[in-house]
């Protein structure tokens, strides 16, 4: 048990006392202060105080968000205070005055639960009797900072100063102002356990060194803000005032109202504060130009476009899933891949309220819908739809814009488009991105690269701007025929979704869902002016267009409906039916003819399959021999790939010889020649080598090559088989031309599942590995024959074919 002396009574301190764990501060001797208190042990604590002689011991908790602490979790010493006063409050706390009296340490835990009793040892006050000259420098050096802190923050007062002064003891005074100074927890602890008064006096010090230095940089900050708020009060208020007086005198001129209408565009514009900021010195500058400079025009345009953006403004996403799905399949039949990704997008976008905006690129030949797609998902997603095309463009300033300098320079597409749009989450098309061109005017390709780049987009640069302009919530839908002529790094910020040509089933249906209503409501017929079964609707897919995509089909059924709308003009009643028979007498003769129908299985001709820009397509690939010196003849404008294709054929057939039953050295009394019709056209590709070795075989073999059936891949020396791509092309390709068996490259198996249902229905797909299986399953009968002896060169030139070779 220990006593201590107050002003006017003694104090007996027990050695055993309830404790109060606090947080956030550190109570020091003489220090009174008010405590709310919440927690439960906490209020017990209190209570059990109350009960006895109104003392409690006070210890600092060493980590503030620990909710119920352990006896690890305090600090050994603290300060046992006199309870003032307590006050209920309504939500059970308890607010409670207390006055520090002594420091303390505790010696031992009496009990934790339900609060905490500690034995305790008081720490006895070290006084010092004689103030020493560093002393004494010590207490006046805290007293002049303290006083130049209080000054800085204007919160010194004569009273503050006299108490300072009255504070003779180094230890008091020290307590007295780490108490008030607002320390770290850990550094206010320090001072509290340090003992002896003059280096607690030293350390206390530091302190004020550190408190000074801070408010003294605190203090200039709010001196320059306060100016600068002074100086924008002020310039507003004598604004106003000359505005009152020139109103009052009928000064109030058109430059000054629109300057009022410029200031109150860019309020309301929700600018970024870049660009506001850039808005507010334009405008100043234009408030002190006159109104007929040549750069004042200049300069309203500038801000006429600052304040037409949208900023701030965006449409709100349709993110109904099932809703978006049926208008998609409204506007498209088919092609589900994308819109299952445009469905992908709508589900992370819902669960993602900050997605950036995806970059897909649709690949496929004209006609098949790209465009017209990015106007469904933006109806599906009820946003703005912005369409630009890129054809052609050879100017970077197109993308970036023209900077401000130039007479008549604009913003570029980009910031045009958004603006156009009215709002910064549009769906933007950008058409025939593979058709981009290049001069001394710089890659409009390499200014895309920021435009399609969702971690650079957010700020991009528009040159006659010169603010950045966010386009990360911007949809960014590029189409393209090709994917090759898109430069790589371009290619790489996209995601590309192939769109395949359709099907005859696939035309179909699309004609009778969309494009037979649109033309008849075009030509201002009713459906019951015309009559069209599906089989001439096929007639009309099968020998008046050949296409991967639909516009010339919708060109012919626009005919269909104008002869039609021409009848009943003249006077002619309806219905008007369309038949097989009398179809030619709208459409005129048929202008294709499926190869299927007009060919039958032929020695040295095969048929093969290509990709081209506008789709799948099949060619008849030909080879013929005639007596010579063993040269090999190329023709119908072959680029340098398939040239070697039918060198490599020329060789798997030399190597072959024997077991294809040829004399070794045929090719020597030979000239083969081998041609791909249409020798207008230039070919090239990787996919013609089977085909050229099947014809060269069946030439060499005189065995006939099955009309039903087409191939595609490329050959190796040893005869193996390798993989091409655009195999759904081809195989629509091989669909239209009415043939049965396609045979294709064993590493294309998995390309099988992109095949529609209803061509592999009609399609048998062979996959092969080499060229031998190609020969088995092309020719009518296998080659591979073994004979007694092989036939010298010529000799099979004797009888010649059922039909001459051109």
């Amino acid at each position: 048990m220990a006593t201590t002396e107050d002003e006017n009574q003694q104090i007996t301190i027990p050695g055993e006392l309830p404790m109060l764990a606090v947080r956030d501060v550190v109570v020091f001797p003489n220090m009174v202060l008010p405590l709310f208190v919440g927690r439960e042990t906490s209020v017990l604590a209190i209570e059990a105080a109350l009960a006895q002689d109104r003392l409690l011991f006070l210890a600092t908790q060493k980590d503030q968000s620990v909710e119920n602490p352990e006896r690890g979790d305090i600090y050994p010493v603290g300060t046992v205070s006199l309870i003032l006063r307590m006050l209920k409050l309504p939500d059970g706390r308890l607010k409670i005055l207390v006055q520090g009296k002594a420091k303390a340490m505790i010696e031992e835990f009496i009990q934790e639960r339900p609060y905490f009793q500690v034995a305790l040892e008081v720490l006895p006050e070290t006084t010092v009797g004689e103030i020493s000259p560093e002393a004494e420098a010590l207490m006046r050096n805290a007293r002049e900072m303290s006083e130049k802190i209080l000054t800085l923050k204007g919160i010194m007062s004569p009273d503050l100063l006299a108490i300072l002064e009255s504070i003779e003891d180094p230890g008091h005074l020290a307590d007295l102002v780490a108490a008030n100074l607002r320390l770290k927890i850990d550094e206010a602890q320090m001072v509290l356990e340090e003992m002896d008064p003059i280096r607690s006096l030293i350390k206390v010090n530091d302190f004020l060194r550190k408190e000074l230095e801070v408010s003294a940089i605190q203090a200039k900050i709010q001196n320059q803000a306060r100016e600068e708020m002074d100086r924008t009060q002020r310039e507003y208020f004598l604004r106003e005032q000359l505005r009152a007086i020139k109103k009052e005198l009928g000064d109030m001129d058109e430059t000054s109202k629109e300057m009022e209408e410029y200031r109150l565009k860019i309020s309301r514009a929700r600018m970024p504060k870049h660009a506001e900021e850039e808005s507010v010195k334009q405008l100043s500058r234009l408030e002190q130009m006159h109104p007929d400079a040549a750069e004042a025009s200049i300069v309203r345009t500038y801000l006429d476009w600052l304040v037409s953006l949208p900023w701030s403004k965006s449409t709100r996403d349709k993110l109904e899933v099932k809703e978006a799905k049926v208008i998609l399949d409204e506007d498209h039949y088919d092609l589900e891949k994308v819109k299952d990704r445009i469905l992908e997008y709508l589900s992370v976008r819902k669960l993602n309220k900050k997605m950036k905006g995806p970059i897909l690129c649709f690949v496929g030949p004209p006609g098949v819908g790209k465009t017209s797609l990015g106007q469904s998902i933006a109806r599906a997603l009820g946003r703005k739809f912005v369409r630009i095309s890129l054809g052609g463009m050879r100017d970077e300033a197109e993308i970036r814009g023209h900077r401000r300098t130039y007479i008549g320079a604009l913003p570029g597409r980009i910031i045009q488009g958004v603006k156009n749009a009215g709002s910064n989450n549009p769906v933007f098309i950008l058409d025939e991105v593979d058709k981009i061109g290049m001069d001394f005017r710089g890659d409009p390709a390499a200014a895309l690269l920021e435009v399609l780049d969702p971690e650079q987009n957010h700020s991009f640069s528009d040159h006659y701007l010169n603010v950045p302009f966010d386009l990360s919530k911007v949809m960014f839908i590029t189409t393209a025929n090709l994917v090759d002529p898109i430069p790589s790094a371009l290619r790489d910020r996209m995601e590309i979704i192939r769109l395949a040509g359709y099907t005859e089933e696939e035309k179909l249906e699309i004609v009778l869902r969309h494009l037979l209503p649109r033309q008849v409501t075009e030509n201002g017929l009713r459906s019951t002016d015309l009559k069209l079964s599906n089989e001439v609707l096929r007639q009309v897919i099968m020998y008046y267009t050949l296409e991967a995509g639909l516009r010339s089909l919708e060109r012919e059924i626009g005919s269909l409906c104008r002869k039609v709308a021409r009848r009943i003009a003249e006077g002619e009643k309806g219905p008007f039916a369309i038949t097989r028979g009398n179809l030619h007498l709208f459409l005129g003769p048929p202008r294709y003819l499926p190869e299927g129908e007009v060919e039958k299985d032929e020695v040295g001709v095969a048929t093969g399959l290509a990709w081209t820009q506008v789709g799948g397509e099949t060619l008849a690939i030909e080879a013929s021999l005639m007596k010579g010196k063993g040269q090999l003849l190329l023709t119908g404008q072959l680029g340098d790939v398939m040239k070697e294709s039918g060198q490599a054929a020329l060789s798997y057939a030399r190597a072959r010889a024997e077991r294809l039953n040829l004399a070794p050295d045929f090719y020597e009394k030979l000239d083969i020649h081998i041609h791909v019709p249409a020798g207008a056209t230039p070919k090239d590709g990787p996919s013609a080598g089977v085909t050229m070795a099947t014809a060269l075989v069946s030439a060499l073999t005189q065995i006939p090559v099955r009309r039903d059936v087409a191939m595609t891949g490329e050959i190796t020396l040893r005869g193996k088989v390798l993989p091409i791509g655009g195999l759904k092309e081809k195989a629509i390709a091989a669909l239209r031309a009415r043939v049965k068996k396609v045979i294709i490259p064993e590493a294309n198996k998995k390309d099988l599942m992109e095949i529609p249902k209803n061509v592999k229905r009609r399609l048998k797909f062979v996959p092969v590995s080499d060229m031998d299986q190609v020969l088995n399953e092309a020719l009518l009968r296998s080659p591979f024959k073994e004979s007694k002896k092989a036939r010298p060169a010529g000799e099979r030139l004797t009888t010649p074919p059922s039909r001459p070779v051109v």
